[in-house]
Protein backbone atom coordinates (compact mmCIF):
# COMPACT_ATOMS: atom_id res chain seq x y z
CA UNK A 1 0.00 0.00 0.00
CA UNK A 2 1.44 3.39 -1.04
CA UNK A 3 1.76 6.37 1.29
CA UNK A 4 -1.26 8.12 -0.28
CA UNK A 5 -3.36 4.96 -0.01
CA UNK A 6 -2.39 4.43 3.63
CA UNK A 7 -3.17 8.09 4.34
CA UNK A 8 -6.61 7.77 2.72
CA UNK A 9 -7.28 4.63 4.75
CA UNK A 10 -6.17 6.26 8.01
CA UNK A 11 -8.39 9.31 7.43
CA UNK A 12 -11.36 7.10 6.49
CA UNK A 13 -10.77 4.95 9.57
CA UNK A 14 -10.75 8.04 11.78
CA UNK A 15 -13.83 9.59 10.15
CA UNK A 16 -15.81 6.35 10.34
CA UNK A 17 -15.07 5.68 14.02
CA UNK A 18 -18.48 7.04 15.21
CA UNK A 19 -20.17 4.61 12.82
CA UNK A 20 -18.13 1.74 14.26
CA UNK A 21 -19.57 2.27 17.73
CA UNK A 22 -23.09 2.47 16.34
CA UNK A 23 -23.05 -0.25 13.68
CA UNK A 24 -21.46 -3.04 15.73
CA UNK A 25 -24.01 -3.09 18.61
CA UNK A 26 -26.86 -2.48 16.17
CA UNK A 27 -25.60 -5.28 13.94
CA UNK A 28 -25.40 -7.55 16.98
CA UNK A 29 -29.05 -6.78 17.75
CA UNK A 30 -30.03 -7.62 14.17
CA UNK A 31 -28.01 -10.84 14.21
CA UNK A 32 -29.69 -11.94 17.43
CA UNK A 33 -33.18 -11.20 16.11
CA UNK A 34 -32.57 -12.80 12.73
CA UNK A 35 -31.05 -15.95 14.12
CA UNK A 36 -33.93 -16.29 16.59
CA UNK A 37 -36.23 -16.90 13.60
CA UNK A 38 -34.49 -20.23 13.08
CA UNK A 39 -32.18 -19.39 10.20
CA UNK A 40 -28.54 -20.47 10.10
CA UNK A 41 -26.29 -17.90 11.75
CA UNK A 42 -24.45 -17.24 8.46
CA UNK A 43 -27.57 -15.72 6.89
CA UNK A 44 -27.33 -12.61 9.11
CA UNK A 45 -23.85 -11.51 7.92
CA UNK A 46 -24.83 -12.56 4.38
CA UNK A 47 -27.76 -10.13 4.57
CA UNK A 48 -25.31 -7.45 5.70
CA UNK A 49 -23.18 -8.11 2.62
CA UNK A 50 -25.92 -8.43 0.01
CA UNK A 51 -28.64 -6.10 1.36
CA UNK A 52 -26.67 -3.74 3.61
CA UNK A 53 -29.61 -1.64 4.75
CA UNK A 54 -30.06 -1.63 8.50
CA UNK A 55 -33.65 -0.38 8.71
CA UNK A 56 -34.73 -2.66 5.85
CA UNK A 57 -33.05 -5.66 7.48
CA UNK A 58 -34.79 -5.01 10.80
CA UNK A 59 -38.09 -4.61 8.98
CA UNK A 60 -37.46 -7.87 7.15
CA UNK A 61 -37.16 -9.66 10.49
CA UNK A 62 -40.62 -8.45 11.47
CA UNK A 63 -42.12 -9.28 8.08
CA UNK A 64 -40.62 -12.77 8.01
CA UNK A 65 -41.83 -13.38 11.55
CA UNK A 66 -45.33 -12.29 10.47
CA UNK A 67 -45.23 -14.69 7.52
CA UNK A 68 -45.70 -12.12 4.73
CA UNK A 69 -44.87 -13.01 1.13
CA UNK A 70 -41.52 -12.17 -0.45
CA UNK A 71 -43.30 -9.81 -2.89
CA UNK A 72 -44.80 -7.82 -0.01
CA UNK A 73 -41.42 -7.71 1.72
CA UNK A 74 -39.80 -6.44 -1.50
CA UNK A 75 -42.35 -3.65 -1.96
CA UNK A 76 -42.05 -2.59 1.67
CA UNK A 77 -38.26 -2.51 1.39
CA UNK A 78 -38.38 -0.38 -1.75
CA UNK A 79 -40.71 2.13 -0.09
CA UNK A 80 -38.58 2.25 3.05
CA UNK A 81 -35.36 2.86 1.11
CA UNK A 82 -36.82 5.29 -1.43
CA UNK A 83 -35.21 8.16 0.52
CA UNK A 84 -31.87 7.02 -0.90
CA UNK A 85 -32.95 8.34 -4.30
CA UNK A 86 -32.55 11.86 -2.90
CA UNK A 87 -29.31 10.91 -1.14
CA UNK A 88 -27.81 9.54 -4.33
CA UNK A 89 -28.72 12.52 -6.48
CA UNK A 90 -26.92 14.89 -4.11
CA UNK A 91 -23.61 12.98 -4.07
CA UNK A 92 -23.27 11.85 -7.69
CA UNK A 93 -20.87 14.70 -8.47
CA UNK A 94 -18.59 13.59 -5.62
CA UNK A 95 -18.23 10.00 -6.79
CA UNK A 96 -16.14 8.69 -9.72
CA UNK A 97 -17.84 9.14 -13.08
CA UNK A 98 -17.66 5.48 -14.15
CA UNK A 99 -16.43 2.02 -13.26
CA UNK A 100 -17.14 -0.66 -10.67
CA UNK A 101 -16.08 1.67 -7.85
CA UNK A 102 -18.94 4.06 -8.64
CA UNK A 103 -21.50 1.27 -8.51
CA UNK A 104 -20.17 -0.01 -5.19
CA UNK A 105 -20.27 3.48 -3.67
CA UNK A 106 -23.88 3.85 -4.80
CA UNK A 107 -24.74 0.45 -3.33
CA UNK A 108 -23.00 1.24 -0.04
CA UNK A 109 -24.64 4.64 0.50
CA UNK A 110 -26.33 4.36 3.89
CA UNK A 111 -27.69 7.17 6.07
CA UNK A 112 -24.49 7.30 8.10
CA UNK A 113 -22.15 7.09 5.10
CA UNK A 114 -24.13 9.85 3.39
CA UNK A 115 -23.73 12.03 6.47
CA UNK A 116 -19.96 11.54 6.46
CA UNK A 117 -19.62 12.03 2.70
CA UNK A 118 -21.55 15.31 2.70
CA UNK A 119 -19.98 16.65 5.89
CA UNK A 120 -16.42 16.63 4.58
CA UNK A 121 -14.62 17.17 1.27
CA UNK A 122 -11.33 15.24 0.88
CA UNK A 123 -8.26 17.45 0.51
CA UNK A 124 -6.95 15.72 -2.61
CA UNK A 125 -8.58 15.84 -6.02
CA UNK A 126 -8.68 12.03 -6.30
CA UNK A 127 -11.31 11.37 -3.64
CA UNK A 128 -12.59 8.05 -5.00
CA UNK A 129 -10.17 6.00 -2.90
CA UNK A 130 -11.14 7.82 0.31
CA UNK A 131 -14.84 7.31 -0.36
CA UNK A 132 -14.22 3.62 -1.09
CA UNK A 133 -12.38 3.08 2.20
CA UNK A 134 -15.06 5.02 4.08
CA UNK A 135 -17.91 3.00 2.54
CA UNK A 136 -16.13 -0.35 2.84
CA UNK A 137 -15.17 0.23 6.49
CA UNK A 138 -18.75 1.11 7.40
CA UNK A 139 -20.03 -2.04 5.73
CA UNK A 140 -17.37 -4.13 7.48
CA UNK A 141 -18.51 -2.76 10.84
CA UNK A 142 -22.11 -3.69 10.04
CA UNK A 143 -21.31 -7.19 8.74
CA UNK A 144 -19.07 -7.86 11.75
CA UNK A 145 -21.87 -6.88 14.12
CA UNK A 146 -24.38 -9.10 12.27
CA UNK A 147 -21.99 -12.05 12.38
CA UNK A 148 -21.19 -11.55 16.05
CA UNK A 149 -24.84 -11.26 17.08
CA UNK A 150 -26.07 -14.28 15.13
CA UNK A 151 -23.16 -16.48 16.24
CA UNK A 152 -23.66 -15.50 19.90
CA UNK A 153 -27.39 -16.15 19.69
CA UNK A 154 -26.72 -19.60 18.21
CA UNK A 155 -24.54 -20.45 21.20
CA UNK A 156 -26.27 -18.75 24.14
CA UNK A 157 -29.58 -16.96 24.73
CA UNK A 158 -29.38 -13.33 25.85
CA UNK A 159 -31.65 -10.29 26.06
CA UNK A 160 -31.01 -7.67 23.34
CA UNK A 161 -33.52 -5.07 24.55
CA UNK A 162 -32.10 -1.55 24.33
CA UNK A 163 -29.67 -2.34 21.51
CA UNK A 164 -31.81 -0.42 19.04
CA UNK A 165 -30.98 2.86 20.84
CA UNK A 166 -27.49 2.62 19.31
CA UNK A 167 -28.99 3.84 16.02
CA UNK A 168 -30.51 6.91 17.68
CA UNK A 169 -27.22 7.73 19.41
CA UNK A 170 -25.32 7.30 16.14
CA UNK A 171 -27.65 9.67 14.28
CA UNK A 172 -27.25 12.30 17.01
CA UNK A 173 -23.45 12.17 16.84
CA UNK A 174 -23.43 12.46 13.05
CA UNK A 175 -26.02 15.26 13.12
CA UNK A 176 -23.92 17.30 15.54
CA UNK A 177 -20.80 16.82 13.39
CA UNK A 178 -22.67 17.84 10.24
CA UNK A 179 -24.14 20.96 11.89
CA UNK A 180 -20.65 22.01 12.96
CA UNK A 181 -19.42 21.65 9.38
CA UNK A 182 -22.27 23.68 7.87
CA UNK A 183 -21.52 27.13 6.49
CA UNK A 184 -25.15 28.11 5.89
CA UNK A 185 -27.21 27.50 9.02
CA UNK A 186 -30.43 28.55 7.29
CA UNK A 187 -30.41 25.11 5.65
CA UNK A 188 -30.79 23.56 9.09
CA UNK A 189 -33.81 25.77 9.81
CA UNK A 190 -35.42 24.75 6.51
CA UNK A 191 -34.86 21.08 7.32
CA UNK A 192 -36.32 21.41 10.83
CA UNK A 193 -39.37 23.37 9.66
CA UNK A 194 -40.00 20.94 6.78
CA UNK A 195 -39.80 17.98 9.15
CA UNK A 196 -42.23 19.51 11.63
CA UNK A 197 -44.75 20.43 8.93
CA UNK A 198 -44.44 17.06 7.18
CA UNK A 199 -44.86 15.15 10.44
CA UNK A 200 -48.01 17.11 11.20
CA UNK A 201 -49.44 16.33 7.76
CA UNK A 202 -48.31 12.76 7.05
CA UNK A 203 -46.62 11.24 10.10
CA UNK A 204 -46.20 7.82 8.47
CA UNK A 205 -44.27 9.19 5.47
CA UNK A 206 -42.96 12.45 6.88
CA UNK A 207 -39.33 11.83 5.91
CA UNK A 208 -40.02 11.60 2.17
CA UNK A 209 -42.35 14.60 2.31
CA UNK A 210 -39.81 16.65 4.31
CA UNK A 211 -37.05 15.81 1.83
CA UNK A 212 -39.33 16.82 -1.05
CA UNK A 213 -40.15 20.13 0.64
CA UNK A 214 -36.46 20.86 1.21
CA UNK A 215 -35.70 20.11 -2.43
CA UNK A 216 -38.44 22.50 -3.56
CA UNK A 217 -37.00 25.29 -1.40
CA UNK A 218 -33.47 24.62 -2.67
CA UNK A 219 -34.68 24.54 -6.28
CA UNK A 220 -36.53 27.84 -5.75
CA UNK A 221 -33.41 29.46 -4.28
CA UNK A 222 -31.20 28.06 -7.06
CA UNK A 223 -33.57 29.44 -9.71
CA UNK A 224 -33.51 32.88 -8.07
CA UNK A 225 -29.70 32.88 -7.86
CA UNK A 226 -29.44 31.76 -11.48
CA UNK A 227 -31.85 34.45 -12.70
CA UNK A 228 -29.85 37.15 -10.92
CA UNK A 229 -26.52 35.72 -12.00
Amino acid sequence: MSHLESSDFAVALRDSSPVLFGYVPLGIAFGVLFQSLGYHWLFAPLAGIVIYAGSAQFMAVGLLAAGVSYAEALIATLLLNSRHIFYGLSVLDRYPKRGVLRWYLIFGLTDETYSLVTAKTPERQDSGRYYFYLTALNQCYWVAGCALGSSLQSMVEFDSRGFEFALVALFLVLLIEQIRAMNERWLLMIAVMSSVIAYGLVPNQFLLVAIGMCLLVLFWRWSRVSSHG
